[in-house]
């Protein structure tokens, strides 16, 4: 039996000008994309209109497929096609799960194939005007995932110490647990005042801003209902967003 290949491919966090190059020429050619709900319908107007498309996109709290479901639906699709595409918002290595669908694809004898994408933790805070390093501002910059995998390889994230470990912390999904989130980070000694960004849909036409503090962005966050999906930016990097026109 012929096996094709599975492309894990990085769509970008929206904006269909960051596909690559390389990304838009394999959504041409693909015989099957299954993708993901953070894959935006900018992006899926790429895709070659013969091929199987199929949405395996998760939501808090609304699953289409387990992980292992996908992983199976990968194995079986490159049985009966050529090119089989795993279409990833953002970055398939960064917080993607890429990683593990990857493994599991080698393991039954699949090809494999990665191709990067523009990451959200870089691409939405260069939207706001917000540089994630900047020598007068932050020279270290750290990136975490604010929702974490239940029985995973190891204790929680450690926030107390991430809060000293760089000047600037990039936060993907972190919107549930932000009261969590926020409450260690003071507590490990980052004063109030600590600028902070939450951005919702970043690079798309409905980009969203809230520009606010430690000790105000819980509260704040709250009463707006600042929802999913966001990223969070905190260290001082944010104030030098007041000095962009961006």
């Amino acid at each position: 039996m012929t096996i094709g290949k599975v492309y894990l491919v990085g769509a970008g966090p929206g904006d269909p000008g960051l596909l690559t190059i390389k990304a838009k020429g394999i959504l041409e050619l693909s015989d099957v994309v299954i993708y993901d709900a953070l894959v935006s319908d900018a992006i899926l107007v790429s895709i070659n209109p013969l091929a199987e498309k199929i949405n395996v996109g998760k939501r808090r709290g609304n699953h289409s497929l387990l992980q292992s479901e996908i992983t199976d639906l990968l194995i079986a699709k490159a049985k009966e096609h050529a090119i089989v595409t795993r279409l990833k918002g953002g970055d398939p290595f960064v917080f993607g799960r890429g990683g593990e669908e990857m493994a599991d694809l080698v393991a039954a004898g699949v090809s494999v194939d990665v191709v990067p994408g523009v990451t959200a933790g870089i691409a939405v805070p260069a939207y706001a005007g917000i540089p994630v390093t900047h020598r007068d501002y932050g020279s270290s910059v750290v990136f975490v995932t604010g929702h974490e995998a239940a029985g995973k390889y190891r204790p929680k994230v450690n926030w107390r110490s991430l809060a000293q470990a760089a000047e600037t912390m990039v936060i993907y999904m972190g919107i549930y647990n932000l009261p969590f989130i926020v409450a260690e980070l003071l507590t490990a000694g980052l004063e109030g005042d600590t600028p902070i960004a939450l951005i919702r849909n970043g690079t798309r036409p409905d980009q969203a801003e809230l520009i606010s503090t430690l000790a105000e962005v819980v509260a704040q966050a709250q009463a707006i209902e600042f929802a999913p999906p966001a990223i969070a930016i905190v260290g001082r990097v944010v104030d030098f967003k007041h000095d962009c026109m961006c």
